[in-house]
């Protein structure tokens, strides 16, 4: 059978079963054998079982399950459920309150950084937007915020985590192309808070042109004043700056004491190494002499509930970005530090620990599941010709570069209303990927010729697959995030109206796809 009648079978097919409600995974792995009849026969299935093309699914099944780096994705799921059932993200919140609960618009900004920081420590979604729920929307609409936007910045900030490494999805889409998982860390990291700030900004521009949505709350006796706030968070700022320096020099001073310094071993000169031990003696005389202890107290006080989550995020981000460890030993020492955390702050139980393995254990079983369905249906389609076909197709009409990448975005948002990112990486990325790494690569971005490394396409392209995967959890009818919220909102929220919520956030998204459509740069600033 041809190539084109399977390609027409393969998406009818896909689209019923899903219609008809079945898992994904299974919907794949079943379409990937009726591929694979369609092609070479029934007798594939019975004569040449266990040979042949059927060796080489299993093949390829195999590799990607049994890929390292695939350890880091329970053990992220570990880590969110386990910062979920903790008193951590609300003691966080408690925190950025004091900070901004006079600033219209406040609590939706505090609800934003929140959600970076939370997407810093384990880049899952779901988690997030219904700690996001449970905590930020009962406090919004108490104060008289206006449900869409309480409801568009509650799912909008906690989708982050596709973005802001350590991301779930940057992690797949490294496996199945291939692609250095740090390069794409480096590169999702300025375009995920280019999107972050651009939640922000628009909750900050809005409230002002329209006060009604974010009535400011009552002021109370415990209130601090602006020289407070400026006193206090700069002595907040300063202990931190002392811990991270003192970190540095200590790792520093560890390598070179240990001889382990080789030509690939990055470490502190003597002069820089002075230069920070200067900055530390300075603001240490600013916190002792100018703020002085009782000030410290209070700081910390109003501060302390960003002490643990920033510590999470230098373990995790810490380790990748300062080449110390890879990113499972990286998941793996954020998870323990997780743990570490809840055993000082008294909330360790037993129960705890036991609700959130059986959820990492039933998170990972359905991504593993859709993982096996969707590799063995990529994996037919390509034996079977498939890649070739659709990128004769595409390229066959002569669109200009813009064009067939224009056609891939819609492609993505199109699926992505429907099925899940992992079938989409999975499916849809070993078709696409090879097209765009034989595009002219100086006919991408407006300033082309700052383009100059075609290794860097696979990392940029999946950037943008990231932005469109976000519009993805906020679109209808199937947009995960929508339901994550509706199973801890009030009874009063209808799924319609969370889908509402979500259409200025959806703007946002597509206009920071365009930019790094248009503009790769915004994925170059750490390359190296």
């Amino acid at each position: 059978m041809d190539i084109g009648t399977i390609s027409l079978v393969l998406l009818v097919g896909m689209l019923a079963l899903l219609a008809i409600g079945m898992p994904l995974g299974f919907a794949s792995g079943f379409l990937a054998v009726v591929v694979m009849v369609m092609k070479f026969g029934p007798d594939l299935l019975f004569s040449n079982f266990g040979s042949g093309p059927m060796n080489i699914l299993a093949q390829r099944m195999y590799g990607l399950t049994t890929d390292y780096v695939l350890i880091s994705v329970p053990l992220f799921i570990l880590m969110a459920t386990l910062l979920e059932r903790s008193g951590i993200a609300r003691d966080m919140y408690s925190s950025l309150s004091v900070w901004l609960n006079r600033t219209r618009g406040g609590i939706a900004l505090v609800t934003s950084v929140m959600a970076v920081v939370m997407a810093a420590m384990s880049g899952i979604i779901g988690g997030e937007v219904v700690l996001l729920g449970l905590i930020a929307l009962p406090q919004m609409l108490r104060l008289g915020y206006d449900q869409n936007l309480a409801i568009g910045t509650i799912c909008a900030s906690g989708s982050l985590g596709t973005m802001i490494p350590p991301s779930i999805v940057l992690i797949f889409y490294g496996l199945i192309t291939e692609t250095s998982i740090h390069a794409l860390f480096k590169g999702a990291f300025v375009p995920g808070f280019i999107l972050a700030s651009c939640y922000m900004l628009y909750i900050f521009v809005r409230t002002r042109i329209n006060p009604e949505l974010a009535p400011l709350p009552e002021p109370g006796p415990d209130d601090m004043t602006g020289a407070q706030k400026a006193v206090y968070g700069s002595t907040l700022l300063s202990l931190i700056a002392i811990g991270v320096l003192s970190v540095t020099l200590i790792r520093s001073g560890f390598i070179i004491s240990m001889g382990r310094v080789d030509e690939d071993t990055t470490v502190l000169s003597s002069a820089q190494m002075m230069t920070r031990m200067g900055i530390i003696a300075v603001l240490l005389g600013y916190i002792l002499i100018y703020v002085k202890p009782k000030r410290i107290a209070a700081a910390w006080d109003v501060g302390k509930g960003m002490i643990a989550p920033l510590l999470v995020v230098g373990v995790v981000l810490g380790s990748i970005y300062g080449g110390i460890t890879g990113i499972t030993e990286a998941a793996g020492m954020g998870t323990f530090a997780v743990l570490v955390l809840i055993i000082m702050r008294g909330e360790f139980s037993w129960t705890l620990v036991r609700e959130a393995l059986m959820r990492t254990f039933k998170s990972t079983g359905t991504i593993i599941w859709v993982t096996f369905g969707a590799t063995a249906l990529a994996g037919a389609y390509t034996i079977a010709g498939g890649p070739t076909y659709v990128a004769n197709l595409i390229v066959g009409y002569d669109l200009p570069t813009l064009g067939v990448l224009a056609v891939m975005m819609i492609i993505f948002l199109f699926l992505g209303a429907f099925m899940d990112w992992v079938g989409i990486v999975l499916l849809v990325m070993p078709v696409f990927l090879p097209i765009v790494l034989k595009l002219p690569i100086d006919e991408i971005g407006v300033f082309s010729p700052l383009v100059d490394d075609p290794r860097f396409l696979s990392v940029w392209f999946g950037i943008l697959f990231c932005v469109n995967m976000q519009v993805s959890f906020l679109s209808p009818p199937f947009g995960p995030a929508a339901f994550y919220l509706k199973s801890v909102a009030p009874p009063h929220i209808s799924l319609p109206d969370i889908f509402r919520g979500f259409l200025p956030f959806i703007g946002i998204q597509l206009i920071v796809l365009l930019m790094i459509l248009f503009f790769p740069e915004l994925t170059m600033f750490f390359r190296g």
